[in-house]
């Protein structure tokens, strides 16, 4: 039932992100355009959420900072999970010196703290969302490739994948067609997970001033902007906060969620 109300709650933010910007709607106010009589006021009738220092909509910010959450979100697992589902394919079908050296490929990525080599090649790059979201992608593989090698160890020595192989099939065709089928369930579940994960890292970067730059709005930046004004105008922090907590959260009960289903699932056969 939990898992059930967080993936309401996901439906409910990816409508409302896919609304807003597939019309192009400035919903109830335009995101980045300031009006200084109106700065840091507080929740009311006419501005919900209240304003910042610039006198912009919270709740606008808030809403378009939406689109920049889910899109790197999902952008970057994406990106991680190809990578990772085919290094993790190869390593586990062939196994021997091809997984030795894969694997130690992998350890010695895994060994640099992850937030920061992403924030050092954003130093490097530049920050912008494309940067954010590649650099992402391309660092959180690791834990993929780790599963779907321990998956493909296992059924690479089912009675059903040696028939196939007395029958000729390519080791393309046995990969693809016939164990990674059954080796996506762990994988459906990291992807769950690696989404909030990404959220929060591009959350990260933002505040620091890495990530998404003004004016346009991130979850991250908003509270940044805020932390200047955190005693006198506590909403610029709470309701960026509350949103990046229910979402977050929202992804992680649905992961379990998925996680419990496919252990029922395998644990019925």
């Amino acid at each position: 039932m939990t898992a059930f109300v967080s993936l309401c709650v996901l439906i409910v933010i990816a409508a409302t992100f896919l609304t807003l910007n597939a019309l192009d709607i400035n919903f109830p106010y335009d995101p980045n355009e300031p009006n200084l009589t109106q700065k840091l006021l507080p929740p009311s009738a006419s501005h919900w959420l209240g304003t910042d220092n610039l006198g912009r909509d919270v709740l606008t910010r808030l809403l378009h900072g939406t689109y920049i959450s889910l899109a790197v979100g999902f952008l970057a697992v994406g990106v991680s999970i190809i990578i990772g589902i085919g290094v993790g394919a190869i390593s586990g079908y062939f196994g021997k010196w091809v997984d030795n050296i894969v694997m130690r490929v992998v350890d010695s990525i895994m060994c640099f703290p992850t937030f920061f080599l992403i924030l050092t090649v954003i130093a490097l790059l530049g920050p912008s969302i494309w940067n954010v979201i590649a650099v992402i992608g391309l660092v959180g593989w690791t834990g993929t490739a780790r599963l779907v090698r321990a998956e493909f160890l296992t059924l690479r020595e089912m009675t059903y994948v040696h028939a196939i192989r007395t029958l000729g099939q390519s080791h393309a065709r046995i990969i693809f067609r016939h164990i990674m089928p059954n080796a996506m369930a762990p994988v459906y579940v990291t992807a769950v997970l690696g989404v909030a994960g990404a959220i929060m890292t591009e959350a990260g970067l933002s505040f620091l001033g890495f990530g998404v730059q003004p004016p346009q709005a991130s979850w991250g930046n908003i509270i940044a902007d805020g932390r200047t004004y955190i005693l006198d105008a506590w909403w610029l922090i709470l309701f960026p906060g509350i949103a990046i907590f229910i979402t977050t959260l929202s992804f992680y009960l649905t992961g379990e969620g998925l996680r419990r289903a496919f252990a029922q699932k395998e644990a019925a056969k």
